[in-house]
């Protein structure tokens, strides 16, 4: 049952989180609803949040034992802002291949998050680069209450994806490098391994993308369109590995863990992705040896195989073509050698 007793209307607090359940949505507790969305999140931490009159569904606070149904808006909201909207300037090391007063190319690590948010206030990548520029091109100060904007990103790569990122300074940059990302006349080269060996030399994976309905953690492929967003991956076999394959994506658009999602959608999920089940042995023998050595390539990559290793734009202001590239990292190529060494024995 709704409840009416809390003092604070809606518009004074702040949105944390928001989903809307899905039209297949079982009947289903709140407390249960919130647990499977977001991350990190514990059932005591949900309950005390609801008995605080810090859930809300469609306008209203809710109990913990609310039944959530298809179409219900659920909200958590508090009177401080998030995290995220905090962004507070740190000094960390950056490996920047490229700056000048428009922009700058940084080449993020593994395991690095790239801005601020659940579980993940400190150390992200904007944190050091607010640090590094006084101003990138949203100041930190002055984001709008419920704000999606990420300060100076033109696009982001997943926390334990390696590679480059392209950074506004200014928000005539932001606005130029923002315009050819939406009209796919940037260029986005990764190089991922994945498991199984790929049929086709070269190919296309077209289908829309949305969050799992099942699962707020993971994107999914509406392939007839009816959800999500248009997502486009062109993909080129460079070498085969016997039960791996290594591959080079150009992504014509950019969506939330597009290449993960599409290479799982065709049968070919990163080697140890452990959000989409590609930390176990999908293709190969029952031998012992083999599960052995399948483990040690995990240990050598505790990550998803994927690297953004090309980056090209026009400069903002110059009008220039510029191009970045940058290595794959130590633990990729140790994980790939070892492949490589496996498939030449086996």
């Amino acid at each position: 049952m709704q409840s009416e007793d809390s003092n604070d209307s809606e518009e004074a607090l702040f949105e944390h989180h928001r989903f809307v359940a899905a039209k297949g949505q079982e009947p289903l507790r709140v407390d249960k609803f919130l647990m499977n969305f977001i991350e990190h999140a514990t059932r005591n931490k949900i309950q005390q949040a609801a008995k605080d009159g810090n859930v809300w569904v469609n306008g209203n606070t809710v109990k913990q034992n609310y039944k959530v149904k298809p179409g219900d808006e659920v909200k958590v909201l508090f009177e401080h802002p998030p995290h995220e909207f905090l962004l507070v300037p740190e000094e960390i090391p950056l490996d920047i291949v490229y700056e000048d007063d428009a922009l700058l190319v940084v080449n993020k690590p593994a395991g690095m998050v790239v801005h601020p948010g659940h579980g993940n206030y400190s150390g992200t990548l904007i944190n050091g680069l607010l640090h590094h520029v006084e101003e990138l091109s949203s100041s930190s100060a002055n984001l709008p209450k419920n704000s999606s904007e990420r300060p100076g990103l033109v696009h982001r790569i997943d926390k334990d994806t390696s590679g480059l990122l392209v950074v506004a300074k200014t928000e005539a940059a932001m606005t130029h490098l923002a315009k050819q990302f939406f009209d796919k006349t940037s260029e986005r080269e990764y190089v991922a391994l994945v498991w199984g060996d790929v049929k086709s030399d070269s190919g296309t994976v077209e289908g829309n993308i949305a969050r799992n309905p099942k699962n707020r953690l993971q994107m999914q492929v509406f392939p007839e369109g009816d959800e999500g967003k248009e997502a486009v991956t062109h993909y080129n076999v460079l070498e085969r590995l016997g039960y791996v394959t290594l591959v080079s994506c150009q992504l014509e658009t950019g969506r939330t863990h597009q290449i993960r999602v599409h290479l799982k959608y065709i049968g070919h999920t990163l080697f140890n992705d452990e959000r989409y089940g590609g930390d176990k042995i999908l293709k190969g023998t029952t031998f012992t040896k083999y599960k052995q050595f399948v483990d040690n390539a995990f240990k050598i990559l505790p990550r998803q195989a994927l690297h953004a290793k090309t980056l090209g734009f026009v400069h903002p202001e110059t009008g220039e073509k510029m191009r970045f590239e940058s290595e794959i990292p130590q633990d990729m190529t140790d994980c790939i050698d070892k492949w490589r060494r496996y498939s030449k024995h086996r």
